[in-house]
């Protein structure tokens, strides 16, 4: 995996392998990626009931390490890092003073003196930066992007699947869990983390994976998950995927003008876990109650929301705005994000709400999971 050049995407280890499988491409996040193979709703209906296998190596990476490890990502993001231990991961934020949402992020701990941060494809440079210009304990921040390349194999049988390359320790792998293999242990591959995490609603693992490894794990996956119903996966399903489990995607739902409070992530703030860049002024938002809120809502009628439509009552007044929207595949009907003031005729589920199109769509607020409800 390569950095873009000017004017240029940057392609994943297994670019070539989505070119054989005949995958339509699409810039994302300065990557060239594939946003399907045989459909979107073929393989959002297959990560639902059997499997799919995602590749996500446009994630960056950054590994802390060292004796003030912990201290740096503590006071860098927003959840209670020292309430991990190795072999356990957490999901938070990083913010700016104001509390603004730079970045939502993974954290790993893999010791107590390192940490591995997985960071959104679109982020990477900036993220970076905002690293290594906070980081006054010293702490050895290393970009390891272009080292791992990162599959996850999502779906009610992705353990099935993964079971005879994993051993018995996946039985005893618990949610935000993960073990780092030993070289050669895992399809032979040179390293190795297989995490139970993922952005799809459904059991599933993520694979970090050497960039040089990418191609045999991917094969030997779909040719054992054949049985299954495994297939290969684009970043549309992923997309309606997230929508319908309620999950936010940074540069829409969540970015630097939003906070984790409106967001509905005030469960990643912990501000009693000492300080944190952003840490008072969440904590002055926390006591005053968000201005707005996120809301999930699904479509009464045919029409579909899109990013940047107005949400707004059912006599036309505007609210909001959809921040994401997609058709959903499990319900055939609209879905979305948006957010509405802060108040509980606005954001309660079972709420009337139109949805600003071409022409106005009727919704109805909701909590997620939307597909299961």
């Amino acid at each position: 995996m390569s950095y873009a050049m000017p004017n240029t995407l940057a392609t994943t280890p297994l670019y070539d392998v989505h070119e054989r499988l005949g995958a339509r491409m699409m810039p994302f996040g300065g990557f060239d990626m594939p946003v399907q193979y045989s459909g979107i709703i073929d393989e959002h209906q297959a990560v639902r009931n059997e499997a799919g296998l995602f590749d996500v190596s446009h994630m960056g990476e950054v590994e802390v390490t060292g004796p003030h490890a912990e201290a740096f990502v503590q006071q860098l993001v927003t959840n209670d890092v020292s309430a991990l231990y190795d072999g356990k991961a957490l999901y938070t934020a990083m913010c700016t003073p104001e509390g603004g949402i730079i970045d939502d992020l993974l954290v790993y701990r893999r010791a107590a003196d390192s940490f591995l941060l997985v960071i959104n494809a679109g982020n990477r440079a900036e993220d970076w930066a905002w690293m290594q210009d906070h980081n006054p304990m010293g702490a050895t921040l290393a970009n390891r992007s272009d080292d791992y390349a990162l599959l996850a194999l999502q779906g009610p049988a992705a353990f099935d699947i993964a079971r005879p390359f994993v051993g018995e320790a996946l039985d005893d792998l618990k949610f935000y869990h993960f073990i780092e293999a030993e070289s050669g242990a895992f399809m032979e591959c040179e390293h190795a983390i297989i995490s139970r995490t993922g952005y799809t609603g459904e059991p599933g693992l993520e694979l970090y994976i050497a960039p040089d490894d990418a191609e045999h794990v991917w094969a030997t996956l779909l040719n054992a998950g054949a049985d299954h119903g495994l297939k290969p996966a684009g970043l549309g399903a992923r997309d309606t995927l997230r929508m319908e489990a309620g999950f936010c995607l940074h540069g829409n739902d969540i970015s630097k003008d939003t906070n984790p409070y409106e967001a509905g992530l005030g469960w990643i703030v912990k501000l009693d876990a000492g300080d944190f860049v952003g840490r008072e002024a969440l904590q002055a938002i926390n006591e005053a109650g968000p201005k707005r809120k996120l809301v999930a809502f699904v479509a009464q009628e045919r029409g579909i929301p899109r990013h940047g439509d107005a949400l707004a009552m059912p006599n036309g007044t505007t609210l909001g705005s959809v921040t994401s929207g997609t058709q959903s595949p499990t319900l055939s009907t609209g879905i979305g994000l948006g957010y509405v003031p802060n108040d509980e005729k606005y954001t309660a589920p079972g709420t009337a709400l139109t949805v600003q199109g071409r022409r106005p769509v009727a919704v109805e607020v909701a909590k997620p999971p939307l597909h299961t409800s």
